[in-house]
């Protein structure tokens, strides 16, 4: 693989890529994304110039943009969007390697969410395209009819680089709405990859554009005049800042996927089958570990009943043990580094804090080095609690985005569902039993947007919702259903046939 650099290759704004003029008459740029692999420091990623200028440039030529594309017909934003499809299908394994090297997500991982990105075209415009279809109500008569908000922000988050945002995108689009997407400072090479795609496959100019920054250009666009919805991808912490920045303005749609604080449920019935218990601790640790813990769905608590615990939590700890910490482009590495060498030092704090507050480190983890490579590689940890409810300030309730798993003991099923409730989020919880009966009565009691059933908490499939509930987001799912997100319900009542037929009201006479 040849290690090129992207050198500030601009803005995509109105169908073009438009460099940050460098001279003060004509705007000085906001800064310089200095974009370096979080996997080996010496791999100058990227360099892109800021401009918080583009973010009012690229919002004019979007809603410019938006009155002719609104109006072109489904088949037509249909055709361009598939033309998008294969555009990524011929770069994939190119975006595969630019998320790798940016995100530091291990090849093989990198690969599924590249694939995944024309896999969403597919399933927008076939199954998600359902929940937003016109129809008429014959009997009244009437129509349901869904309408484009106008320009959407969609604002991404580093894990995910390509497929949270273009799960959004691509919805947007096929319903009308213009785009201006703003990635995450950490990961803006994988945006400009998608911005190649959409303008080879021949989009309009202004309807898909790209602007790249740090926190102060999303803020510019969150709150800008021009703008009609925001979709966010990323933490609570955020979230709540953006929730604050759109109150004065009710009719702006807001979407908001955030964080979790996932647990799984394990039940002592799982003991019984060696083949069961070996699923069991693999889905865990596959969801506690993968991605170095950075998901939203990461698996970061386990409730156990007596008979599991021991068993389980040993498999546990000799999967963290032995999960190969590598470069993400060499071959059988599971998990590679995390994004920021400040985001694993307040992992490391964290799990700290668990230790001084009276968990085991069944495992303890920590920082580790790579051989060649100067990275922010970090070790998978696995804690246990002692009995009874513990709560550490900083560990316990806090999203930790690294590899940690904490294992509680639990005395029964209703036990393990109120501990699992027992958090500010309410994204993704699993379910480990034979029992079917059992799963539904955990089902039943569980506040979270996503369940599995004898799965990992990181398992999601596009051709589901996705999102959750109370600090895990804001009661808008993606996902399948990210269409309508993307468009508002029009209710039409249609024209009486008979004339003749017209209401009469009491008191009031036109002749």
């Amino acid at each position: 693989m040849t290690r090129a650099t992207l050198d500030r290759p601009g803005d995509f704004l109105g169908g073009r890529f438009v460099s940050v003029a460098t001279s003060a008459a004509k705007g000085a740029p906001d800064g310089d994304l200095v974009v370096r692999s979080p996997a080996d420091l010496d791999d100058l990623v990227g360099v892109h110039a800021v401009s918080l200028a583009h973010v009012d440039r690229a919002v004019d030529v979007a809603r410019d943009a938006w009155p002719s594309w609104r109006r072109a017909s489904g088949d037509e934003r249909y055709r361009l969007l598939r033309a998008y499809r294969d555009r990524l299908r011929v770069h994939q394994e190119a975006i595969a390697e630019t998320i790798a090297r940016e995100a530091g997500k291990p090849l093989w991982e990198a690969r599924g969410e590249a694939s995944a990105l024309s896999a969403k075209v597919d399933v927008m415009l076939g199954e998600g395209a359902a929940w937003t279809r016109d129809r008429r109500i014959e009997e009244l008569p009437g129509e349901i009819r869904y309408r484009p908000h106008g320009v959407l922000a969609v604002i991404g988050p580093f894990n995910f680089p390509g497929h949270l945002p273009n799960g959004q995108i691509v919805p947007a689009l096929a319903l009308g709405n213009t785009v201006v997407f703003k990635p995450s400072e950490r990961t803006p090479n994988t945006a400009v990859w998608i911005a190649r795609c959409m303008h080879e496959a021949g989009l309009p100019p202004g309807v898909f554009n790209l602007v790249q920054g740090r926190a102060e250009s999303a803020q510019r666009l969150v709150e800008h005049e021009g703008v009609d919805g925001v979709l966010f991808t990323g933490s609570a912490r955020v979230g709540r800042a953006i929730a604050r920045a759109t109150s004065e303005r009710p009719g702006k749609l807001v979407a908001l996927e955030l964080g979790g604080k996932n647990a799984s449920i394990v039940l002592d019935d799982i003991a019984r089958d060696a083949r069961a218990l070996e699923h069991v601790a693999r889905q865990i640790s596959f969801g506690a570990f993968v991605t170095a813990g950075q998901r939203c769905t990461a698996t970061s608590r386990v409730y156990a009943t007596p008979g599991v615990i021991d068993a389980l939590t040993e498999r546990i700890a000799t999967a963290a043990r032995h999960a190969v910490v590598g470069y993400p482009l060499d071959d059988d590495v599971f998990l590679g580094p995390m994004i920021a060498d400040e985001a694993r030092a307040a992992f490391n704090e964290a799990t700290r804090c668990a230790r001084e507050g009276g968990y085991e480190a069944i495992v303890g983890g920590g920082s580790c080095s790579v051989a060649g490579r100067r990275g922010y590689y970090q070790r998978p940890s696995v804690h246990r609690a002692p009995d009874g409810a513990l709560d550490v300030e900083g560990y316990t309730q806090r999203e930790l985005f690294g590899p940690d798993v904490a294992v509680y003991p639990v005395s029964d099923l209703d036990e393990a569902i109120a501990r699992t409730n027992a958090t500010r989020y309410g994204l993704s919880a699993s379910v480990f039993t034979h029992s079917e009966s059992v799963f539904e009565h955990a089902a039943d009691g569980l506040r979270v947007g996503v369940l599995n059933w004898n799965r990992s908490t990181a398992g999601a499939s596009g051709r589901l919702p996705f999102g959750g509930v109370k600090d895990s987001g804001n009661h808008r799912p993606a996902g399948v259903t990210a269409g309508l997100l993307c468009a508002y319900p029009q209710a039409v009542l249609l024209r009486a046939e008979d004339w003749d037929e017209a209401q009469k009201w009491p008191g009031l006479a036109i002749k």
